[in-house]
């Protein structure tokens, strides 16, 4: 045969930062054998991982690249020493390259025995997004997401009928067999109408084409390790390409994760996955992802899916707790099985927290005290800050910025004297203008879904903001005779006693995208008192109460606030 340009850089490892499991059986015979790990399985070292199969002696790595500046006279043969291998020898005192076994990568497995022994190695792995990379000059050593139907899986031609010129007539195509490497292992396979794509199994294409096909579809996703949340995501787009001349019926199904290997960490539960689709108004509708449901591609065109997650269903009171599972991707014609990872934690509540309360309904004393709907709704802005410990704080204005004290790192301050004075252009100020300035006041109860938190804002009479207190109305003259207000005179403090009482689930005509993270809210109640004219005097009696819902979402996660 002759040379082939191939790979000689070392393959990037992908980190471990997803959590969902799959195990993946693997059929081995005695001697050289070909597998394909669509999952990564660096959580331990090769001889943790092999511990259980001694027949497994050998464990080779390809390290492919588009840049090829090495050749070797075969792609068939592991060559030692050589950047596009990196390999693992049991027993091996040293030289062993190969420190894990990382994932969306082609492996060489060799076995003791003849190639008429058969082994099973189950390997547990972090499923990862699907990806490859065709290079033109040189020997591509690949595996494919196939679908393992009832008929069986597909053909090497059916799977690749989209892109041809993998399986062109000048394309060799070898898999290995088991037995010793010779010139019937690998094998040559000679009728792609024929045989079929194993998706376990690597396959040696020597073909002049470049491009990144690994399915009939491809799947583009806004997060490249999959649908992953974090502590504060709340939507992830995918866009999927039908790259056939047909009609793509693609079917999205959630898949439970297994449970974690020892020494990994806990799973508390599936990702609360929702649908996101727009109604004839045009707004987002969520519909959790509890059972397969399919979506339509036209031929050769593409749409984007929009997925969600509902944090209100992440109950676990494990701060940072992990959720993961699966969402798979089939498609009518049992040519592919994707599985692509999602991830979430649950998130703490620290940090500052902006939004309004929308006041709906008011009481109307000279109607017997009903709480009757408003002619019209109108906003309170409220600030809230929640600090690490848990301690929570309504603010009346709070900035943002660079802090006066070094290292002048990012932070939240209650003062503009906590800003550094040459960065003010910088900062931010927000402030609740329906309080006095400068309140930083502690609540009873606590902030979180299910629970509800009470504060009482008190405007003193004498304070500028009180409506009481203005040049401009001919009852508030000072005509006590005194050089100073005096209370309960011509001016009176009025108090606030709210009560923000948070629930699990949006308010009617809500959206749940973000709930519980980076969107929080409920219901408001308020009781006002000062204001109201009774029997017993003016600024008495049991107050005006208001009611409505408020949403806040958060600014900052920073749990600490400056003075």
């Amino acid at each position: 045969m002759k040379k082939i340009l191939c790979a000689c850089s070392s393959l990037l490892l992908v980190a471990p930062a997803l959590a969902q499991w799959q195990t993946t059986n693997y059929a081995l015979k005695g001697g050289w054998n070909s597998i394909y790990l669509h999952g990564d399985a660096s959580h331990v070292a090769p001889e943790q991982l092999l511990a259980n199969n001694l027949e497994v002696l050998e464990v080779w790595r390809w390290n492919p690249n588009p840049t090829q500046v090495g050749f070797t006279s075969t792609p068939l043969l592991p060559s030692n020493g050589t950047p596009e291998w990196s390999k693992w020898v049991r027993g091996a005192a040293s030289g062993n390259s190969l420190a894990s076994l990382s994932g969306q990568a082609a492996y060489l497995v060799r076995c003791s025995g003849a190639a008429s022994a058969s082994s099973t190695l189950s390997i547990p792995q972090r499923p990862l997004p699907p990806r490859s990379t065709w290079v033109r000059n040189g020997a591509n050593f690949l595996g494919f997401p196939s679908s393992k139907a009832a008929g069986g899986f597909p053909t090497i031609a059916r799977y690749f009928a989209t892109f041809p010129a993998a399986i062109a007539a000048s394309t060799k195509i070898f898999k290995y067999i088991g037995g010793e490497l010779s010139a019937t292992n690998a094998m040559h396979v000679f009728s792609p109408n024929l045989e079929a794509l194993d998706r376990n199994q690597a396959y040696w294409f020597s073909s002049e084409v470049v491009g990144n096909f690994y399915a009939p579809a491809q799947i583009t996703l806004s997060g490249g390790e999959g649908l992953a949340f974090g502590r504060r995501g709340s939507v992830i787009t995918a866009r999927v390409i039908n790259r056939s001349a047909a009609l793509l019926s693609l079917r999205i199904a959630p898949v439970v994760s297994d449970s974690p290997p020892v020494g990994q960490e806990f799973i508390a539960g599936p990702v609360p996955l929702t649908r996101r689709t727009l109604d004839y108004q045009a707004k987002w509708v969520e519909t959790p992802i509890v059972a397969a449901y399919e979506e339509v591609i036209a031929p050769n065109a593409s749409v984007e899916l929009s997925f969600g997650i509902d944090r209100s269903k992440m109950t676990s009171r494990r701060a940072n707790a992990l959720y993961a599972s699966l969402l798979r991707f089939t498609d009518s014609g049992n040519l592919f099985d994707i599985l692509m990872p999602a991830t979430a934690r649950r998130s703490t509540l620290a940090g500052l927290w902006v939004g309004e309360a929308t006041v709906a309904a008011v009481e109307s004393k000279p109607q017997a005290d009903a709480v009757k709907p408003a002619g019209s709704s109108f906003p309170l802005r409220y600030l809230i800050h929640v600090a690490d410990d848990g301690t929570t704080r309504v603010l009346s204005q709070v900035f943002m910025g660079p802090m006066a004290a070094a290292p002048h790192d990012f932070g939240l301050c209650l003062s503009e004297a906590g800003l550094k004075a040459d960065a003010k252009s910088a900062a931010r100020r927000i402030v609740a203008t329906h309080m006095p300035l400068d309140l930083a006041l502690g609540g009873t109860g606590n902030f979180g879904m299910g629970s509800s938190l009470a504060c009482t804002i008190a405007t003193p009479f004498d304070d500028p903001t009180n409506p009481f207190v203005h040049q401009y109305h001919p009852d508030h003259d000072n005509k006590s005779g005194q050089t100073a207000l005096v209370a309960g005179q011509e001016s009176y403090t009025v108090t606030r006693a709210v009560t923000f009482t948070f629930t699990a689930a949006p308010p009617a005509g809500g959206s749940a995208t973000g709930w519980g993270s980076s969107v929080i809210g409920g219901t408001y109640g308020e009781v006002v008192s000062g204001l109201h004219r009774d029997s017993v005097g003016v600024g008495t009696g049991d107050g005006l109460r208001l009611t409505g819902t408020f949403e806040l979402r958060r600014a900052s996660e920073l749990g600490t606030l400056n003075p």
